[in-house]
């Protein structure tokens, strides 16, 4: 390295370090620790193999032996995640206070109430499971869906983020759901609300947002939205609900827009592609643009239009 390069390197590192002076919020420097994005992603990595115990073993994994390899998964989550909330716990109101041993203790409680989840979340995600196997003539067998299926590696990360969500632990099932839209493309708050047999087809671009409800047997197709009609509003939008309700057994195509706290998609409802619905549909409606065209060009004939008719099922 030249002198010219280092003297210019030494410079920016000056500069770097005054404006680190100047009190925005960016240069925040706590006492307090801050969470382990690396550990969660292997807590994240963990609980999903307790979920699905038999599609994520280990080498020296025999179904003879799964009792002690289980209790060493959940020992080593118990550990982890209890550390991680008792670091975030400044974000809760009920437990961002208090002696270090309350708070650890507090973490503690919170992580064996999620442990507990467990269970439940294993059946919903075996109801996932059937549900991508019946909606898709595309998946040859289930183990199909559960090593390939981008929709369903979101889905069991947002099922095992929002149990966490509703005990009212901070920032970590973000961070986990925001692992998953990172690796697939699909964004789900864990605040949203979503019943059994949620199939998601190809998935990339849906975004379900936090006061979103899902009924059972919903279908959501690739690009669509779930979204706030408004958030011109800001903080003061906390807390309200946003996001639409879609009632149970609906279908919803390609790159519809569903927004707004009002709306409800009225169940066995189908949405067409590229609709945008700011209000409530009716039970068994169907929804689809109206009066698209194609517009074809023949080699040395005039333009022809044709109108595009699609029948929803």
């Amino acid at each position: 390295m030249t002198e010219t390069q280092t003297k210019t390197i030494e410079g920016l590192v000056e500069e770097l370090l005054e404006s680190y002076q100047k009190g925005k919020y960016i240069d925040k420097v706590s006492t307090y620790e801050y969470p382990d994005e690396e550990v969660i992603r292997q807590i994240l990595d963990h609980l999903k193999r307790i979920i699905l115990q038999g599609f994520y073993k280990s080498g020296n994994y025999k179904v003879l032996t799964i009792k002690t390899p289980l209790a060493t998964l959940i020992e080593d989550v118990t550990w982890n995640l209890s550390r991680q909330i008792a670091i975030v716990c400044k974000y809760n109101a009920d437990c961002g206070c208090g002696s270090e041993q309350e708070i650890s203790d507090r973490a503690m409680d919170l992580t064996l109430q999620f442990l507990k989840t467990l269970p439940r979340i294993r059946e919903y995600v075996e109801t996932d499971v059937e549900a991508f196997y019946e909606g898709d003539p595309a998946a040859y067998n289930k183990d199909e869906i559960i090593y390939c299926y981008p929709g369903l590696q979101a889905i069991l990360t947002y099922r095992l983020a929002h149990e966490l969500q509703v005990l009212g632990v901070r920032l970590i099932p973000r961070i986990m759901t925001e692992m998953a839209h990172s690796l697939t493309g699909i964004d789900i708050h864990p605040g949203a609300q979503i019943g059994k047999y949620f199939f998601i087809d190809h998935g990339t671009g849906i975004v379900v947002g936090e006061t979103t409800r899902i009924g059972e047997h919903v279908k959501v197709y690739q690009g669509v939205t779930l979204g706030a009609l408004s958030t011109k509003g800001g903080q003061s939008l906390k807390g309200k609900r946003r996001h639409p309700t879609i009632e149970d057994n609906v279908t919803i195509y390609s790159g519809a827009s569903i927004l707004g706290g009002e709306t409800v998609i009225g169940e066995g409802a189908v949405i067409g592609g590229n609709t945008f619905i700011t209000g409530s549909i009716p039970k068994g409606a169907k929804v689809s643009l109206k009066n698209q065209e194609l517009a074809v060009h023949l080699p040395g004939q005039s333009e022809e239009t044709r109108d595009l008719k699609v029948e929803f099922e």
